[in-house]
């Protein structure tokens, strides 16, 4: 994960896509902005999944699981294009706020596995 958030570091700073950092407007226009690209991203993918829903419906109702992997197989490109750029976008906040996702991914799943009211 260090190395996906480095590169991003570099490749952000190169696109001149960095999150603004120089008085405190211009970082809350940047952060509302990019805030703003990812949920966009976020519908995208919704989109995709509510495509692979419709198609499997109509493509062949009768053979509902052929048609479920068949619209699957068919939007796998696409959702994986629009989760890279949802995961580009995060990772941009990581760097943004000094945040090493690595530690911070695993101390929530360890704290997510010691709940007591988990969902079952």
């Amino acid at each position: 994960m260090k190395e996906v958030q480095e590169f991003l570091k570099v490749y952000q700073k190169e696109m001149n896509w960095e999150i603004s950092n120089e008085n405190y407007e211009e970082a809350k226009t940047s952060l509302l902005h990019n805030y703003m690209l990812l949920t966009t991203e976020v519908s995208e993918i919704a989109e995709e999944i509510r495509s692979i829903i419709n198609e499997t419906r109509i493509s062949h109702p009768e053979d509902i699981e052929f048609a479920f992997k068949e619209a699957k197989d068919k939007h796998k490109e696409n959702i994986g294009n629009e989760i890279a750029d949802c995961f580009a976008y995060l990772i941009k906040f990581a760097n943004y706020f000094e945040i090493d996702l690595e530690e911070s991914f695993y101390s929530k799943m360890k704290e997510v596995q010691l709940r007591k009211n988990k969902d079952v």
